[in-house]
C-alpha cells in the first residue's frame, strides 16, 4: 500500500503549488480531498487513494520531471496571455503542460529556461538567498570601452538597488558591437537590460546560457530536453534539499 504523506507535499510534487503556496491554498480553502475541503495543515493522503482537487479540478501525482528548455525570442514566460501571443506552454508539447518555469526571460531574450513539477524545488531555486548562478551571454550595440566594463563590473545603481555581476568578461570587441558574458546571482526583473541601459548601451541580444549547473548546450531555439540525474542532483543541493 502507498504511503501517506502531507498534502502539502502531494500538492507540489504534482507541480500544482510550492508547500507554502499549496498552504495558503489550503487556508483559503480551495483544496480538497474525497470531496471535502482541507483546510488542516495536518492533513494527509495517499497518492493513488484519495482524490486531491484544487478549485474543483483534480490534481494528479506523478514523477518529478524536469526538463531544459530553449526559449526562443518572441516567446512569453507566462502561462496564458489575455493578447493571445505566444506563450512558453504553445511552443512545447502537450505533455508539459503541468511543467512550472523556473524563473522568467522575458519576450526578447532566449536561452536556458528550466521546468518541473517539483514546485518546492522550483521555488528554492528562484529564491534570492540561494544566490544561484545564471549565466548570460549578451551582445552590445557599440564599442564598450573597459573604463564601462570596469563601471559594470563593480556594479550599478537600478531603482530596486545594486546591480553587480558575481563575474563578468569580455568576449568579442569591435566598432558595431561587444560581446559579454555576466554571471549573475539574484534572477531580477530585467537585469541585465538594465544595467546595460544604465552604463549607456542598448542590447542587441540577450542569451542565457546556464543556470546553476546546468547548461544550454546544443540546444536550438525550441528545443528541449530531460535533464540527466546528476543535473538534477546539482540543483536540488542547491535548494538545500535532501
Amino acid at each position: 500500500m502507498a504511503e501517506e504523506i502531507r498534502l502539502q507535499k502531494y500538492l507540489s510534487r504534482a507541480g500544482a503549488a510550492s508547500r507554502r503556496e499549496a498552504e495558503r491554498l489550503m487556508a483559503a480553502g480551495r483544496v480538497s480531498v474525497n470531496g471535502r475541503v482541507a483546510s488542516e495543515l495536518g492533513t494527509r493522503v495517499v497518492p493513488g487513494v484519495d482524490v486531491v482537487a484544487l478549485d474543483g479540478v483534480n490534481v494528479v501525482f506523478g514523477e518529478i520531471r524536469w526538463i531544459a528548455f530553449h526559449k526562443p525570442v518572441g516567446v512569453l514566460t507566462t502561462r496564458s496571455d489575455p493578447h493571445g501571443d505566444r506563450t512558453v506552454y504553445d511552443v512545447l508539447p502537450e505533455e508539459f503542460a503541468e511543467l512550472k518555469y523556473v524563473g522568467r526571460l522575458d519576450r526578447p531574450t532566449e536561452g536556458l529556461l528550466l521546468m518541473t513539477n517539483d514546485g518546492d524545488a522550483a521555488h528554492g531555486l528562484q529564491h534570492p538567498s540561494r544566490e544561484v548562478e545564471r549565466e548570460y551571454q549578451v551582445t552590445v550595440a557599440g564599442e564598450m570601452s573597459d573604463d564601462v566594463i570596469w563601471i559594470l563590473r563593480k556594479g550599478v545603481e537600478l531603482e530596486d538597488g545594486l546591480a553587480r555581476p558575481k563575474l563578468i568578461k569580455l568576449v568579442d570587441r569591435g566598432p558595431l558591437q561587444t560581446i559579454l558574458r555576466l554571471v549573475m546571482t539574484e534572477g531580477r526583473k530585467r537585469e541585465v537590460r538594465r544595467m546595460i541601459l544604465t552604463v549607456g548601451f542598448g542590447v542587441q541580444r540577450l542569451v542565457r546560457l546556464r543556470f546553476g549547473r546546468v547548461t544550454l548546450g546544443a540546444l536550438s531555439a525550441g528545443e528541449w530536453r530531460d535533464l540527466a540525474p546528476h543535473e538534477v542532483q546539482s540543483l536540488m543541493g542547491l535548494t538545500d534539499r535532501k
